[in-house]
């Protein structure tokens, strides 16, 4: 079976939602599903004092077990035009994998949230593809063929890069049924591909 890890980081838990509903495509698609946050890097007093979900039910991260998933499928904030630091800080950690190419042909892909409509969600996506192709891994988007790209009933997230979410520059707005969606497809999506790839290689 098809072995995908979400792996996100989450600070006030948009792109946790935005996790869970990639692990649920995924799972449809007939993948083994595990999520995991990467940890923080801000000590837990300012945590708190910022509003930090400090209790998230996915276990963290360790770097080693990447190797043992078929596709990776990373949800990291935007940060002026970025990802956020902790998931920066936790990629950095992959020299091991790297030098020993152990993440080398995984499927890998990406999804995100910024405050405003056009906050960066495509920067961040853009800008964070280099690391996984540095891994060796294979990078996908969220093709046209999910129809909720086109539609203009709302203001909403996403693009080809990958599947992103409007949240409100207070970060009041949680992912939009339709935003939810585009994750779905995107996890659905990277678990068949992933699971072609293996047969692909198998046979």
């Amino acid at each position: 079976m098809t072995r995908v890890l979400v792996l996100y980081h989450s600070a006030w838990g948009h792109i946790e939602s935005m996790a869970h509903a990639v692990a649920e495509g995924a799972s449809q698609a007939g993948a083994s599903v595990s999520i995991r946050r990467v940890p923080d890097i801000v000590p837990l007093s300012v945590a708190e004092r910022d509003g930090h979900l400090i209790d998230q039910s996915a276990p963290l991260a360790h770097i080693d077990e990447l190797a043992d998933f078929d596709a990776i499928i990373i949800g990291t904030p935007t940060r002026f035009g970025s990802m956020a630091a902790p998931m920066r800080a936790f990629l950095e950690r992959a020299g091991g994998l790297w030098s020993r190419n152990a993440l080398v042909g995984k499927v890998g892909a990406i999804f995100t949230t910024s405050g405003t409509q056009h906050g960066g969600q495509e920067t961040t996506i853009l800008s964070a593809m280099p690391t996984l192709f540095h891994l060796g891994m294979i990078v996908v988007g969220l093709p046209y063929t999910f129809e909720g790209q086109a539609g203009l009933e709302e203001v909403k997230g996403g693009s080809p890069y990958g599947a992103g979410a409007i949240v409100g520059s207070d970060g009041e707005r949680m992912p939009t049924a339709a935003e939810l969606a585009g994750a779905r497809f995107q996890g659905h999506h990277v678990a068949t591909l992933a699971s072609r790839l293996a047969h692909k290689l198998a046979a």
